[in-house]
């Protein structure tokens, strides 16, 4: 089951994205599928074709983990 979270990265906006698993204690790394600006855009330092990004998790702050209902509110569009 994929968690939904939002990255806080030192000097950069936050990211969103999904990640497999949550990082233990003894991870260096994270990988995030779907990276994203929280609003859902591209993130302009990516290539457009991007499904997976590896992020140290010393550039990281914290990561924020997502419910289903905040996931919706946060990161859904509907245009009416």
């Amino acid at each position: 089951m994929a968690h939904t979270v939002i990255l806080h990265i030192a000097g950069e906006p936050s990211v969103a994205g999904e990640l497999e698993e949550l990082p233990k204690a003894t991870d260096t790394i994270v990988m995030v599928m779907n990276p994203r600006q929280k609003d859902g855009k591209d993130l302009h330092y990516l290539d457009n074709n991007v499904t997976k990004v590896i992020w140290p998790l010393n550039k990281i702050s914290f990561i924020e983990i997502l419910d289903s209902a905040s996931e919706d509110k946060i990161i859904g569009f509907v245009r009416e």
